[in-house]
């Protein structure tokens, strides 16, 4: 199977045939029958609730052993806890802190992985967030869907990289699949210009709703783009997945009026159930191998990365946007542990 860095890029506009022919005409793909996960741990981010606790629950039907539930609110994860535990009483079921506005939260996290678990199997980077209105995360100063959907998701990305290497069965890799979105593939990228980048998304004269989602989704391209230089599939292997536009999620919650059933009209018509957008996620971590490493999975395949990385220009905005990332996470030595994986 060819990795997305080395396929050609889409040559038609997202809209509408990739996204309609994504929307309607792919098929989700199941595990095999006798697929078990028994005695492996996974931790899921955003787990409450839509995609993250319907993969939750697809994990535990395939035996899992032990399940992670990271969520900002103990007690929305604790009832959701409490509802998978009925439906699979066999299975050890946490609830973990995580805030993902909060860098803070995210080591602490780390560390508790560290101390308290002596296995981590499969890691699915589900937490993101949609905001109509710009808004600053306190603690960091930054626009807090550029907060959440890449800064904080790169951290736990990075900070778990040697943890699932240390703690996945010898010959066995790590899993951490990241949850992309297809409108990466459409985003304008008008940040390009800017230098530096990243402040660039802090500043609320550049602020659009709809670009600054699908925008930070492209950054997450270029991170695994770069990321695959340095993490060895033998050790963890690190995709991107994208789960479709999918019914049940609380993405668009903050949509109103037009916009509102604008989201309902098209979820209506085009969207998965979230049985099957889930089903990408499980799809990620447990049936692709190796093979998915450093890639973009879509449809239940892998796919190109967004056109633009291809380019000369886009190809300078993945150094620079790589060099500014490794400064803003100076603080926990993203560059060292990264560097420390690439000499494993």
């Amino acid at each position: 199977m060819t990795a997305s860095r080395d396929l050609p890029p889409f040559s038609t506009p997202f809209y509408p045939k990739i996204h309609l022919k994504s929307q309607l005409c792919a098929k989700p793909q199941w595990p095999p029958k006798d697929t078990s996960l028994i005695d492996q741990v996974a931790i899921v981010t955003g787990a409450n609730t839509g995609l993250g606790l319907e993969s939750s629950r697809q994990l535990l039907s395939y035996n899992l052993s032990h399940l992670i539930l990271a969520v900002r609110s103990t007690a929305k994860g604790e009832t959701a806890a409490a509802t998978l535990q009925k439906e699979y009483p066999m299975a050890t079921i946490e609830v973990w802190q995580l805030d993902m506005a909060s860098y803070g939260s995210v080591r602490a996290f780390v560390r508790r992985t560290e101390s308290q678990l002596s296995r981590l199997d499969i890691v699915i980077l589900n937490a993101g967030l949609g905001r109509l209105n710009f808004g600053t995360v306190p603690s960091s100063g930054h626009e807090e869907v550029i907060q959440v959907n890449y800064l904080s998701t790169v951290l736990l990305c990075i900070l778990l990289l040697p943890v699932l290497k240390g703690k996945s069965p010898a010959g066995t890799p790590g899993r951490v699949s990241i949850v992309s979105s297809g409108l990466a593939l459409n985003a304008e990228f008008p940040h390009r210009s800017f230098s530096p980048l990243l402040p660039s998304y802090d500043d609320p004269k550049n602020y659009n709703w709809n670009e600054q989602y699908s925008g930070t989704k492209l950054l997450g391209h270029m991170f695994v783009w770069k990321l695959a230089d340095y993490v060895s599939a033998d050790d963890v292997v690190v995709n991107l997945v994208d789960p479709g536009f999918t019914k049940g999620t609380e993405l668009q919650r903050e949509a109103s009026g037009i916009q509102s059933l604008f989201f309902s009209f098209a979820k209506l018509i085009t969207a998965r159930t979230v049985k099957d957008g889930a089903s990408t996620y499980v799809d990620a971590t447990v049936v692709k191998g190796k093979e998915s490493h450093g890639c973009f999975l879509m449809d239940w395949q892998v796919q190109p990365f967004a056109t633009i990385l291809y380019t000369p220009e886009g190809k300078q905005a993945t150094e620079r946007l790589w060099e500014e990332t490794m400064a803003e996470l100076k603080f926990a030595d993203a560059q060292g542990i990264l560097q420390s994986m690439k000499r494993g």
